[in-house]
C-alpha cells in the first residue's frame, strides 16, 4: 500500500520529517513491527495539521497508537480527540465536523497542532533523547507560522520540549494545569493537562477545565 509523505499532508511541508525517518533507533524498530500487524495504518511520523497562518499552536506529545499513528492525522481517532477538537469548534478555532477520519473535511482557522515528538513511541512514552532528537521539527514548523504568538502544551513533556526551544529554564516555568509563562519574542505559553482518555477518566482533566484554558488564550489574545 502506497501512502503520502509527511510534507504531501502539512501546512508546514518544509516542517516535517521524511515517511521513514532514521533518527530514533527504537522509534524506528517499533513503526517497522508496527507495520507488520497493520500495514494499512499510516505508521510513520504525523505530520502538523492546521492553518499556516495559525496564531495559537497546541503542542502534543506524539502520536497514539490507535489515533494518529493509525489515520496521519494529530488527535484524529483517539479519545483525546473528541475533547480537543470539540473545543476548538466551540471557541471558532475549528469548522467543519469531526468524525474521527482524516477525511471528514475538518479545518483549523488560527490554529494548528504540532508534536514533541512525530513518531510513536512504546507505551505512550518518550524518552529524552528522542525529544531531543525531534525538537529540530517542532523548531522548523514554529519559525514556519509567522503570526504565531500563543502556544497550549497539554502535559509536561509538551511544556518541556517548548521551553527548551526556546531556551527558557524548566525551573523558571514549572508546568502546572492553568499556569502561564512568556516566551522570548512577545510570546506566551499556558499549560494545560494532557487531553487523554486516562487523564479524563481520572478526573484529573475534564471539559471545564480543558475549555478554560483555550478561553484565557483567546483572552490574552484580546488585550495583546
Amino acid at each position: 500500500m502506497e501512502f503520502a509523505s509527511p510534507a504531501d499532508l502539512s501546512p508546514l511541508p518544509q516542517a516535517e520529517a521524511p515517511r521513514d525517518c532514521p533518527l530514533c533507533p527504537r522509534l524506528v524498530a517499533f513503526r517497522h513491527a508496527c507495520r507488520e500487524q497493520h500495514p494499512g495504518w499510516w505508521n510513520a511520523p504525523v505530520p502538523a495539521f492546521g492553518d499556516p497562518d495559525a496564531w495559537l499552536a497546541i503542542i502534543g506529545l506524539a502520536p497514539g497508537k490507535h489515533g494518529a499513528n493509525r489515520t496521519g492525522r494529530p488527535f484524529t481517532g483517539d479519545f483525546a480527540g473528541e475533547l480537543l477538537y470539540a473545543t476548538l469548534r466551540k471557541f471558532g478555532l475549528a469548522e467543519g465536523e469531526y468524525s474521527a477520519d482524516p477525511s471528514d473535511g475538518l479545518m483549523l482557522k488560527g490554529a494548528v497542532i504540532l508534536n514533541a515528538v512525530k513518531c510513536l513511541p512504546p507505551q505512550n512514552k518518550t524518552l529524552p533523547i528522542e525529544e531531543a532528537t525531534c525538537r529540530p521539527f517542532l523548531v522548523a514548523g514554529i519559525e514556519n507560522l509567522p503570526q504565531l504568538t500563543t502556544f497550549i502544551a497539554l502535559g509536561k513533556v509538551a511544556h518541556d520540549s517548548l521551553c527548551r526551544t526556546f531556551d527558557v529554564p524548566l525551573a523558571k516555568a514549572k508546568f502546572g494545569h492553568a499556569a502561564r509563562h512568556a516566551l522570548p519574542g512577545n510570546k506566551r505559553l499556558f499549560d494545560s493537562y494532557h487531553c487523554s482518555r486516562y487523564n479524563q477518566n481520572t478526573g484529573r482533566l475534564n471539559a471545564a477545565m480543558f475549555e478554560a484554558v483555550f478561553e484565557a488564550a483567546l483572552a490574552a489574545r484580546g488585550h495583546s
